[in-house]
């Protein structure tokens, strides 16, 4: 049996670090496919992978798995069980964690109590409760963490931040994000039938913390996970934690005070297929008000029209994914990934930006690694914006309902039935204490 299956000790490891940045680290990934592909290779590059794992061993469905990487890294130790590689990870130094939602805090916790540093994949956690538990561990513990938002690197995303700050739009009044995107499940739910399990797939490993359920071949992957509510965390978990995340850069803003969602409800067990969400947070030196108006929108919510805003052209066709800042004297729209576009467009000839470079993602973890600074979207940064997120997915379940957050205590003031959507519980034989 694994000894990370029955429970492994919990006091302060002795961190491994690197001496300094010319030495290679081994590194090791959880989940090889998709997404993992492209963590493992962004994360050993310049560096040892030494060891992998993954739920499925046959050839894989999306881009890379266990079956190529075992071709494009020959040496490296093979594993189905992330919980045995952890323990036979003597000589890793550092782990990627790519798997879905509600797979991401367990191996993240468990590889830290081990003193691995880790880059674990956005969202952070599937509850709010999971994220603020991995805030508080990897503090205590010392480790290097980040989170997978590389649009937090970008140059474009830091150009925004420095913008807002320099005052050049005036303080914000109000803010919005959008995604055209809109995950959900089947609305019926679960097919009557299971289908049979594939070769090479451990169905139980893959469900993990998650209630036991038949496989059905479609429905789930390799990507509707995400529109499940015991798997994924929808739209908003998706692309809300890289849209809201110039908010939290640029203003340093807290997670809300209330949240408001003006839709649907979920499904019984899946992800409705659109939102609109009102979000209130707390006003700072950078905001015109007290209170900061933000309006979440994905799906067939659409855009936010123009009017709200002056300074923003008549003719000017919105991106599909973006964020609006609505300032006193301009406005700065930031598309997902891109770099901002200022309204009235002679406004950037005023401000004297200051020189940006170019800075790699997983390079900055490395470095967070061997200097102990932290890394730009480390848990202290993104496990606040993953509450952020994913107190729009408690507010979904109960329609326009005004849910007032308070952040410190970790609970709503005014609805205890929202309360018990802040941690779930994990199926018996997965649980660890404090999750």
């Amino acid at each position: 049996m694994s000894t990370i299956g029955a429970g492994i000790s919990q006091s302060c490891p002795n961190i491994l670090r690197a001496n300094s940045p010319n030495e290679k680290l081994n590194i090791a990934s959880i989940a090889v496919g998709g997404r993992g592909w492209s963590d493992a290779n962004g994360a050993s590059k310049g560096h040892n992978l030494v060891a992998f794992c993954d739920v499925m061993t046959e050839v894989s469905k999306r881009k890379g798995g266990y079956v190529e990487a075992a071709k494009h890294w020959p040496k490296a130790r093979r594993y189905q069980d992330w919980r045995r590689m952890l323990d036979e990870s003597q000589d890793i130094d550092a782990i990627t964690i790519s798997t879905p939602d509600h797979m991401h805090a367990l191996p993240t916790l468990a590889a830290m109590t081990l003193g691995k540093h880790v880059f674990t994949q956005k969202p952070l956690t599937h509850t709010i409760h999971e994220s603020r538990t991995l805030m508080a561990e990897a503090r205590r513990l010392g480790v290097a963490t980040q989170m997978g938002i590389q649009n937090q690197s970008t140059v474009g995303h830091r150009m925004t931040a420095a913008m807002v700050q320099a005052g050049l739009i005036g303080k914000i009044k109000e803010a919005h994000g959008w995604s055209h995107k809109g995950w959900a499940g089947p609305k019926e739910g679960r097919p009557p039938r299971p289908d049979p399990i594939p070769n090479g797939l451990d169905w139980n490993l893959w469900l993990g913390v998650a209630t036991a359920r038949p496989y059905n071949e479609t429905i789930y992957q390799p990507m509707n996970w995400r529109g499940w509510l015991d798997f994924g965390s929808g739209t908003l978990g998706d692309m809300g934690i890289h849209i809201f995340e110039p908010l939290v850069s640029s203003l340093g803003a807290d997670p809300p005070i209330s949240i408001q969602s003006m839709g649907e409800a979920p499904y019984p067990e899946t992800w409705q297929p659109t939102n609109t969400i009102h979000y209130e947070f707390a006003g700072n030196e950078f905001t015109a008000d007290k209170i900061l108006p933000y309006v979440w929108r994905d799906g067939k919510a659409g855009k936010p029209p123009r009017a709200i805003c002056k300074h923003l052209p008549a003719n000017l066709k919105l991106p599909n994914q973006a964020t609006l800042f609505v300032g006193e004297k301009g406005a700065i729209v930031h598309p997902h990934g891109g770099k901002p576009i200022v309204f009235p467009l002679d406004l950037p000839s005023r401000y004297n930006m200051p020189t940006i470079e170019k800075r790699g993602h997983f390079e900055n973890w490395h470095e967070a690694i061997f200097t102990g600074k932290p890394a730009c979207a480390s848990f202290e940064f993104s496990a606040p914006l993953t509450e952020t997120v994913l107190l729009g997915n408690i507010a979904v379940r109960f329609p326009n309902e005004k849910l007032l957050w308070d952040s410190k205590a970790l609970r709503f003031t005014n609805n205890d039935h929202a309360n018990a959507f802040i941690r779930n519980e994990y199926r018996s034989g997965w649980k660890w204490d404090g999750l």
